[in-house]
């Protein structure tokens, strides 16, 4: 589950992770009187979305506007946000489209000296946290990873223990951080460590964080991710979603017990078992195709879910063809085929439909679709369906 910016940073507050003062604004006025509210004579308005790169981000329908800027008037605020509310800002993680801004964070400025980037993320490889720091701030750290990862500097750290001191002396030397900041950085780095453990995230990414001329070490920036598996640990944070933010195909599937991701392609992907799910988007691609989903119904999927499996799918748009591909196991395949059956009653399937049944009740199931009369091609093995549903999908009107 991902949060926006002022809502991480409050969680900052609370564990002791400085940050500045800022308040959300969802109007050009609230943006005035945030502005006043800060008292200074400088300000940053920030478009509040679930993307990054958001200052190099435009609006789509204001070019000329970013989607973070400095202002230093309440009618420079009021105008940033005008601009922003309402529109939607494009960056390199939003696609042509952009992110629609429903809501922006007005933030006190301050006097940076240098800018770096924190994240922390789950290393599976050594099943421990990793936290990572770079002198690269304020650019994307994708860009740093590929083409000067000697500037990436990582600590991993066991999460009952936290960060040892001596870690974050060994990462201030290599970032030549040094007195006040030093001292700063041995609070900064622990407390986040501690925020990462303790709220079950996934990800804390910090993009700039910064060290002012007095020596502070602030978080910039808030970008926090949570293991949706464990939030049952923490219901106060559900509170924080933002379902505007997320794909409406996705909240729904989920609110079906369905695991569905949304991709670009023309192929709807309709399987039981994770690992299948991604063997066949595999397979779809290494034979020419462009999977338009991941969906795993899961092991002891009902005709039900099944059905909402196809109206989700059926419900894009670019879905030229649709393979089922089911093994079988506690989801039985005359289940599927009931499923299948019934979701042409209901919703009329009219785009080519590939089947590949295979394991429990495997002939019931064949025998079931063959007397239903449904139009549909069938296929023997994965390869098989494969070829079949992407050359379906390449003639299809």
């Amino acid at each position: 589950m991902k949060i926006h910016e002022y809502q991480g940073k409050q969680l900052f507050r609370e564990a002791g992770v400085p940050v500045l003062e800022g308040h959300v604004a969802r109007s050009a006025d609230e943006a005035s009187a945030a502005f006043k509210q800060l008292g200074g004579s400088i300000a940053v308005v920030k478009a509040q979305v679930h993307a990054g790169g958001r200052g190099k981000g435009t609006v789509k329908e204001v070019p000329t506007q970013r989607g973070v800027q400095l202002v230093k008037s309440a009618d420079e605020a009021a105008q940033v946000a005008k601009n922003l509310l309402g529109h939607h800002l494009v960056t390199i993680q939003t696609g042509d489209e952009g992110a629609q801004v429903n809501q922006v964070f007005v933030e006190a400025g301050c006097e940076i000296a240098r800018e770096l980037y924190l994240g922390i993320v789950l290393d599976r490889g050594n099943s421990m946290p990793v936290l990572m720091v770079s002198s690269e701030g304020g650019v994307e750290i994708e860009h740093v990873a590929a083409e000067t990862p000697e500037k990436i500097f990582r600590e991993h750290f066991h999460p009952a223990i936290g960060l040892h001191s001596y870690q974050v002396r060994k990462l201030c030397k290599k970032l030549d951080i040094h007195g006040a900041a030093a001292r700063s950085a041995e609070k900064f780095m622990k407390a986040i460590c501690r925020l990462y453990v303790n709220l079950d995230c996934s990800m804390a990414e910090i993009n700039p964080l910064v060290i002012t001329k007095s020596g502070e070490m602030i978080a910039l920036d808030a970008k926090v991710t949570f293991d949706d598996n464990a939030l049952f640990r923490h219901p106060q944070l559900k509170e924080l979603r933002d379902l505007s933010e997320e794909e409406p195909a996705e909240v729904r599937a989920g609110n079906a017990g369905l695991s569905y991701v949304k991709l670009d392609g023309t192929i709807g992907c309709l399987v039981n078992g994770a690992g299948l799910a991604m063997s066949t988007m595999d397979i779809i691609k290494y034979h020419g195709g462009q999977p338009a989903n991941f969906l795993d119904v899961g092991g002891g999927a009902t005709t039900e879910q099944v059905v909402e499996a196809f109206n989700i799918i059926l419900s894009d748009k670019n879905v030229k063809a649709v393979l089922v591909n089911i093994f079988g196991g506690i989801a039985r395949c005359t289940t599927i085929a009931t499923a299948i059956i019934e979701a042409s009653k209901q919703i009329g399937i009219s785009i080519p439909l590939v089947v590949r049944l295979e394991g429990t009740e495997v002939e019931e199931g064949k025998r079931m679709l063959a007397d239903s009369g449904l139009a549909m091609t069938t296929a023997d093995d994965l390869t098989d369906a494969a070829k079949k549903v992407v050359a379906a999908a390449a003639g299809a009107k």
